[in-house]
């Protein structure tokens, strides 16, 4: 393994949810940036115990840290490559904490619109900014 980065999983909700299956949605040019960096694996203790957090604008939205992931980078790593071999320059998002969209009642739910800014950080790996745009 090479390293850590952040990235930033963007969905088009309403493509995702049209189908059982979520790649449509996830899977657009632009979607999945990564950076600022690759910080190599020996640089990084322990991968499941750094904060995560994200902005929408101004505004905290996720607050957590990879301690609370469901499966440890281990754990993902071992299981993705018991079925298919893992090559140079693959890339593996492990998830994301709550607060996520979906997560919220569906009264509250406010859309990202073109204009606003999506930032995350992980600790030791650095900030990803994005700006939503046409």
């Amino acid at each position: 393994m090479a390293g850590y980065t952040v990235g930033n999983d963007v969905s088009a909700r309403d493509l995702q949810l049209k189908t059982s299956q979520w790649l449509l949605g996830k899977a657009l040019p632009g979607f999945a940036p990564l950076g600022p960096s690759l910080v190599t694996a020996d640089d990084i203790a322990d991968p499941n115990r750094l904060s995560i957090r994200l902005w929408r604008n101004h505004d905290l939205c996720q607050n957590s840290t990879t301690a609370d992931m469901i499966f440890s980078c281990r754990a993902i790593i071992a299981y993705l490559s018991a079925i298919w071999p893992l090559e140079p320059g693959d890339v593996i998002f492990t998830g994301t904490p709550e607060g996520v969209i979906l997560g919220q009642p569906p009264e509250t739910r406010q859309w990202l619109q073109l204009g606003e800014t999506v930032r995350a950080e992980i600790e030791g790996l650095g900030q990803l900014t994005n700006h939503f745009s046409a």
